[in-house]
């Protein structure tokens, strides 16, 4: 977690986030004093952490932080005054957001700052996973293409065209993938025309 947006329209609350963001060594960090404002970069840039500090000039924040939490992107902290805890915990219960009773003391804004930078790094490994796998089935279909043409063009069974592109990438030093691609190159423009618009509609 590197980044963070500060939407607060009090100096005093801004400095004090900026000092315990500093501290929890996320040092890119973006104040805003408005949600008007807090909108227009958030369209423009992506942070990791957005901490919402409301009531704010223009609104209350909490549309601001659903909207903010509903992108998928960024972890948001809101904190609100005490007599609106429930009622706001309770409308933004799906979007997980994590909201603090005002006032905040040191040690409960550090233990948000703490939990949202372990979700942002669990979400981040889910998603450097979810993007391996997505390689790897694409990696896969684009090998069994390239068997079905050594299949066709050059008579070879199953399990030789398996061992052929897997010796091709042993001996060329590259990798599976880019010996299917360069299969399917070679011999791709042999197909007839209907048969390469069905290949390329599989899946």
């Amino acid at each position: 977690m590197n980044s963070a947006l500060i939407v607060s329209d009090l100096e005093k609350d801004t400095a004090f986030f900026s000092v315990m963001l500093n501290v929890a060594c996320i040092n890119q960090i973006t104040c805003m004093n408005s949600v008007e404002s807090a909108g227009k970069i958030l369209s423009k840039q992506d942070f990791d952490l957005i901490i919402v500090n409301s009531p704010l000039k223009d609104e209350s924040g909490e549309n601001f932080s659903r909207y903010a939490a509903s992108r998928g992107v960024s972890q948001v902290i809101l904190l609100v005054e005490s007599e609106c805890f429930d009622a706001v915990a309770a409308d933004c219960e799906d979007y997980e957001i994590l909201i603090l009773s005002k006032p905040v003391d040191k040690a409960l804004f550090w233990s948000a700052v703490l939990l949202a930078k372990s979700t942002h790094r669990r979400i981040r490994r889910v998603e450097a996973e979810n993007a391996r796998l997505k390689q790897k089935i694409d990696d896969i279909r684009v090998i069994n293409r390239a068997k079905c043409l050594l299949i066709s063009y050059m008579k070879m069974s199953e399990q030789e065209s398996h061992r052929y592109i897997e010796k091709q990438a042993m001996d060329m030093r590259s990798t599976k993938r880019n010996i299917a691609e360069g299969i399917l190159k070679r011999y791709d423009n042999y197909q007839p025309a209907e048969e390469r618009v069905n290949d390329y509609a599989v899946g």
